[in-house]
């Protein structure tokens, strides 16, 4: 039955008790099969509580156990068709196999304790009676009970004899089996955002062509000894009396034949002899076709992979100057392009914006108050407003880049957003005349843009970057929802505005015509409600004849 949620906080114990079988599992787990390991989560085990002697799957003991089988499933994995070709050295292995067989029936044990999740409800369920039910009726059990047996041992239990029959080196090749543990750690290892993709899956396939080869030279050398006269085959042709010759002899052979194969480098010098060799050799070579096929393409999709973000930019880049060559760009704004392509690039791992557009609005907004809400609330348009007018603010802002010498606000285009400096250092600048004139630098936490956007106005100057700098920026419409629901922050707002321009140098006023005179005639109280219900710029520029 599902277990509920405890409020305690103590770690995860190792077996659980609960109070009750009929509760239900609120915590992450329930919610998919697919949270159990991914990505590297840790499920709040403190919240857990199961039945008396029951194990939670996720329990980082638990977890640990099954590492631990996992390297003595590689040791199981070498040794099995080892034995099987090399029939002297099995009984050299019998007492560590045994060990690593006690090892294999305990976890046997531990499985009838251990709770699953039910994939109709998805839910722990942790009843004994259910648990030891679906393990024994599973094609599991029966794989995990003959592949444990150690059938020499019984063998001389029952006969006293000891028997190094072929029969028993068949059998012992159920202990691969147990392989399908390290396919499920790999399959964790590469969800899990701890461990580097490209280095697992690079591990994995080192891992499998390892396998592949030691298994091909173990089958091939078994049909060497097993074929009748030993001196027609692959190895007894090159050394005489194989069989009674150092087994690392043997093996060495064995291998270096199953490298060459497998490269389909094929020197010759190690070549089959008869018509059992000959088949195994036709089969082997098939499944290195199909083997070398999945390595190469693993292998290209890693690299491709790794490189792709290259490949765009320098298809972008391509398309940037094909497109100006075309249309005659100057060279200034063809420079231009280039820089916010590259940057755009360059700075895509810390905007990540295909990631953020994937996360509740809750959460973006939460990562946008951590990043930016001490910026914000040092910007003077906001000095004295309340913290829940910053937080709306904070949230529906943009993070952008842009290169040195490039313009982010043009003079006289339409106001569609403001900008506040995060980094870096832009200067405000107009034309007269067609000369550029200097106005006024600003550096990290002062703001561009506000004054056509609170005016409505054609922007008065050109904002352009003297060198990378970082912005956030917000739209006219949202600022304007935002503050039209709050009147207090609105005048405290227009305040602020009013007392910036007031300081502002008569060079830089001179570039609105109308702002002399309003700043003389009006006061806050007249300007927000202008501004708040009508249009202000629009009612300004009507009386003024402009």
């Amino acid at each position: 039955m599902p277990a509920k949620i405890s409020p305690a906080t103590a770690p995860l114990p190792w077996l659980f008790r609960r109070r009750s079988s009929t509760d239900m599992i609120k915590n992450l787990a329930s919610v998919s099969s697919s949270l159990l390991p991914a990505f590297g989560t840790v499920v709040d085990e403190g919240y857990l509580e199961l039945k008396k002697y029951v194990i939670a799957p996720y329990d980082r003991r638990y977890r640990l156990w099954q590492t631990f089988l996992v390297v003595l499933v590689i040791y199981s994995a070498w040794v099995s068709p080892f034995e099987l070709a090399f029939k002297k050295a099995s009984i050299g292995f019998m007492p560590v196999d045994l060990v690593v067989d006690a090892f294999f029936a305990t976890d046997i044990i531990l499985t009838f304790f251990v709770a699953y999740l039910d994939k109709t409800t998805y839910l722990l369920v942790d009843d004994h009676k259910k648990i030891a039910t679906r393990y024994v009726t599973s094609l599991g059990f029966p794989m995990d009970i003959a592949s444990t047996l150690p059938f020499q041992l019984i063998y001389r239990i029952f006969t006293g004899k000891i028997n190094r029959g072929q029969v028993f080196g068949i059998l012992n090749l159920l202990r691969l089996w147990r392989l399908r543990r390290v396919s499920e750690l790999f399959a964790r290892l590469e969800k899990d955002a701890r461990f580097s993709y490209f280095y697992t899956r690079l591990f994995k396939l080192l891992t499998v062509t390892l396998f592949a080869v030691h298994s091909a030279g173990c089958f091939y050398y078994w049909l060497a000894a097993h074929h009748d006269p030993p001196d027609h085959t692959w190895i007894g042709s090159q050394v005489q009396d194989f069989k009674h010759r150092s087994i690392w002899l043997g093996y060495t052979y064995s291998i270096y034949w199953s490298i060459v194969t497998l490269t389909t480098v094929g020197y010759g010098d190690l070549h089959a002899v008869n018509t059992g060799e000959k088949i195994f050799n036709m089969l082997y070579m098939l499944f290195n076709i199909g083997l070398t096929a999945y390595i190469i393409g693993n292998m290209t999709n890693l690299i491709v992979h790794s490189a792709v973000r290259t490949f765009a930019m320098r298809d972008a880049i391509n398309q940037i100057l094909r497109y100006a060559s075309k249309n005659r760009l100057p060279e200034g704004l063809k420079d231009q392009m280039l820089a916010h392509m590259q940057l755009k690039f360059k700075t895509a791992e810390l905007q990540q914006e295909e990631v953020l557009e994937d996360l509740p609005k809750a959460i973006r907004s939460s990562i946008s108050r951590h990043l930016f809400h001490n910026t914000v609330e040092k910007a003077y348009l906001v000095k004295g407003v309340s913290e829940d007018l910053i937080t709306q603010m904070v949230s529906d802002m943009k993070a952008e880049y842009y290169p040195p010498k490039v313009e982010i606000i043009l003079q006289n285009e339409f106001p569609t957003d403001f900008y506040i400096l995060v980094s870096g250092e832009v200067d405000l600048l107009t034309y007269k005349n067609g000369t550029e004139q200097f106005l006024l630098r600003l550096g990290a936490g002062e703001m561009a843009g506000e004054i056509g956007v609170i005016f409505n106005i054609p922007q008065p100057y050109t904002v352009r970057t003297r060198r990378l700098s970082q912005v956030i920026r917000m739209s006219h419409q949202h600022f304007k929802q935002i503050v039209q629901p709050l009147s207090d922050d609105g005048k405290t707002i227009m305040s602020n505005f009013l007392q910036y321009l007031k300081g502002l140098k008569p060079e830089i006023l001179e570039e609105i015509p109308f702002l002399t005179e309003l700043l003389g005639e009006m006061n806050v109280e007249k300007i927000f409600y202008l501004n708040h219900y009508d249009s202000l710029p629009t009612r300004f520029t009507y009386q003024n004849g402009m």
